[in-house]
């Protein structure tokens, strides 16, 4: 089994070496071995479980659930359903967060539809509309 340093390993997973080593803190990685003068070795498999971990992160996992991930992915008795289920829930988040930005956008557009774009912008309609509680602005 060929050995690794912790900057090989962070190049091979293109990360840098403080991720390798906050994934170690979080305990997303395990402790890797130490040589005599205290160098960490890692293997192959650290590259693999960084990249995992990336990829995760892409799809919106907090490394809280990508440990969970991590966990079962090692246990014997972990069904797919169980990762599906993870899964499904993330979509459903995302899916919130997207009803919530397009909610937002279009409060966006109402509001500067508002501006005029003449005037000192103390007089700005767009400022008076973020200034008052008006339902038309957020709804």
């Amino acid at each position: 089994m060929e050995i690794f340093s912790i900057g090989q390993i962070a190049r091979r997973a293109g990360v840098g070496v403080e991720t390798v080593r906050f994934y170690e803190h979080q305990g997303l990685l395990e402790q890797p071995m130490r040589r005599a003068s205290g160098y960490r070795q890692y293997s192959e498999d650290a590259v693999k479980q960084i990249r995992f971990i990336k990829r995760a992160q892409q799809l919106g996992f907090s490394l809280k659930e990508i440990l969970e991930l991590l966990t079962l992915r090692v246990d014997g008795q972990t069904s797919c359903e169980q990762v599906k289920e993870r899964a499904a829930a993330k979509l459903a988040e995302v899916e919130q967060k997207i009803a919530e930005l397009q909610h937002m956008r279009q409060a966006l557009l109402q509001v500067t539809s508002l501006c005029e774009e003449e005037g000192p912008g103390s007089r700005c309609p767009m400022l008076d509309a973020l200034d008052h509680d008006r339902e038309t602005v957020v709804t």
